[in-house]
């Protein structure tokens, strides 16, 4: 019984992932990626995030807000035109991409389709 080895893991480069259904895990970080994306040829961190006119966006990037957002539990929300420093790209949920604190709001997440880079 030949068993294929498993890749490390793409965030921490661990060498004890293991199988756990159609994903595989790595122990040592925590970090979870399909086993579809283990197949050899595609390097780790392919990922690209554009901006709503197609700028790729980086850590650290300042972006506008281009279209007027309803916040949950403010009576304003965030008005197109805001500017947004500092923002870290994250795989989060829905298509909510870019992790940042907008001034007024505080932390919060947003989807790359609705800012602009700077």
């Amino acid at each position: 019984m030949t068993e294929t080895p498993l890749p490390p893991c793409p965030e921490c480069a661990g060498t004890y992932a293991y199988e756990m259904g159609a994903l595989l895990v790595c122990p040592e970080c925590g970090h979870e990626w399909p086993l579809a994306s283990a197949e050899p040829g595609e390097a780790a961190g392919e990922r690209v995030i554009k901006d709503a006119v197609g700028n790729v966006l980086a850590d650290g990037d300042t972006v506008t807000v281009v279209k007027g957002l309803k916040v949950k539990g403010s009576p304003t929300g965030i008005k197109a035109g805001t500017k947004v420093r500092n923002i870290r790209l994250v795989e989060g949920v829905d298509g909510h991409d870019i992790d940042c604190k907008i001034e007024g709001f505080g932390s919060m997440q947003l989807k790359s389709s609705v800012v602009r880079k700077v």
